[in-house]
C-alpha cells in the first residue's frame, strides 16, 4: 500500500510521480481495475486528494519481451536430448523466453523468442499465411524445373502436398524460398524428392522481422515501430 500526501492530483500523475510507471501505463492499470483509491477502484480521470490510500495491485501483468536471434547451427530449438545445446543454454535474457516454432539442428538464422504465448497461435498456424523467408544452397546445379515445383506446391514422400511458394534463383547452386506453412524438414524433404542434398538453410525473415545483421548465436529485442507493426500483423494487442 502506497500513502503520499499531496494536493489534488489525477490518478495516472499520481502513480507516473511516485516513479511506478508512465501515466499512460497508469491509464491501464485503471482500466484493468488494478488500481484503487480508499479500498474503491479507480476511475480513469479520478483525483488523489491529500490523506487518499492510493493501492496499486501487485498481480500486474508481467512484461511481454520479444527478441530476434540468429540460431547457431548444431542448436535445437526445443527438447534437447543427451549432451544436445538448446537456444536458453547460449543466450541470456532478463526472463527466460522461448523460441517460437522450430529451426531444425542442421539449419541456423532468424527465430522468434518470447515470453508472449499469444505469438505461437498467430505465428504458426498454417491458416494465418504467415511468411518465412529462407536461403538454401545444394550440392548440384539448380534447374528452373525445379524451382517451378517447389513455388507450385508439391506431393512430399508421405503423399501430402506443400502449398504453393514463392522462389527465386541466386546462384547456379543457391536459392531462395518463401513459405507461409511449416512442415517438418519441409525444405530439406522438397530438394530431397528432387535429387538435391540441401548443404546450408539459414531463415532470414519471418514476416516483416528480418535476420538483418545479426550474428550466429546474438539476438535483438524488438522495440518500437518495429514491435508495434509486428503485434498488428498478428492481430495482437500490446
Amino acid at each position: 500500500m502506497i500513502v503520499m500526501e499531496v494536493k489534488t492530483t489525477r490518478i495516472n500523475a499520481y502513480l507516473a510521480n511516485l516513479g511506478l510507471c508512465s501515466r499512460r501505463e497508469a491509464d491501464v492499470f485503471i482500466a484493468r481495475g488494478l488500481v484503487t483509491i480508499n479500498g474503491r477502484k479507480a476511475k480513469l480521470g479520478d483525483q488523489v486528494n491529500p490523506g487518499d490510500k492510493v493501492e496499486l495491485n501487485d498481480k500486474r501483468p508481467a512484461p511481454k519481451y520479444y527478441v530476434a536471434y540468429h540460431k547457431p547451427i548444431g542448436v535445437v530449438t526445443h527438447s534437447p536430448v543427451d549432451d544436445e545445446v538448446e537456444i536458453s543454454d547460449l543466450y541470456k535474457f532478463k526472463t527466460r523466453l522461448s523460441p517460437v516454432g522450430r529451426l531444425d539442428k542442421n539449419s541456423h538464422g532468424l527465430i522468434i523468442l518470447t515470453n508472449d504465448g499469444r505469438v505461437v497461435k498467430h505465428l504458426l498456424s498454417p491458416e494465418e499465411h504467415k511468411e518465412k523467408e529462407y536461403t538454401v544452397r545444394v550440392d548440384e546445379h539448380i534447374t528452373p524445373s525445379f524451382l517451378r515445383r517447389m513455388a507450385e506446391g508439391m506431393p512430399l514422400e508421405d503423399g501430402e502436398k506443400t502449398k504453393p511458394a514463392n522462389t527465386q534463383m541466386i546462384s547456379d547452386k543457391s536459392f531462395r524460398i518463401i513459405l507461409t506453412e511449416g512442415k517438418h524438414h519441409q525444405i530439406r524433404r522438397m530438394c530431397a524428392i528432387s535429387g538435391y542434398r540441401v548443404l546450408e538453410l539459414c531463415r532470414t525473415r519471418i514476416m516483416d522481422i528480418r535476420l538483418g545483421s545479426l550474428k550466429s548465436g546474438e539476438g535483438r529485442e524488438l522495440k518500437d515501430t518495429e514491435l508495434k507493426k509486428f503485434l498488428k500483423n498478428l492481430g495482437i494487442e500490446k
